[in-house]
């Protein structure tokens, strides 16, 4: 009988890792178009806030206005790092990756540029 009830809870717990393994895949694969055109589009929409941020700047540099598109820049640059499993599907193209890589570095001088204009 102890054997019996042993192999019972190997069994059972065998169908409790199956399990987990099949939500697993489709909490990922399920919907992945869908998930990818929606992580590019909120990548891109943070890319675009950045953008405004930075025009509003340089129309009108503020100590305030500066730290927005800072913060801004930051979360671009955060967004634009390669993706951890099981996220690497929700992440820009790496040749687009690295086109807005190029550009955050581009904005980060352009607003130490502008940090100079406050203070002088």
């Amino acid at each position: 009988m102890r054997a019996s009830s042993q192999i019972d809870q190997r069994a059972a717990r065998i169908s409790t890792n199956a399990r987990l393994r099949n939500l697993r895949k489709r909490a990922i694969g399920t919907d992945g178009e869908r998930d990818l055109k929606h992580a590019v589009e909120e990548i891109n929409a943070y890319i675009a806030i950045r953008d405004i941020l930075l025009t509003q700047a340089e129309e009108t540099t503020t100590s305030a206005n500066l730290r927005s598109v800072t913060v801004a820049n930051e979360l671009v640059e955060t967004c634009l790092r390669p993706a951890r499993p099981p996220y690497e599907a929700q992440c820009l193209r790496e040749s687009d990756a690295v086109r807005e890589r190029e550009r955050c570095a581009s904005v980060k001088l352009r607003i130490a540029e502008l940090r100079q204009c406050v203070i002088s």
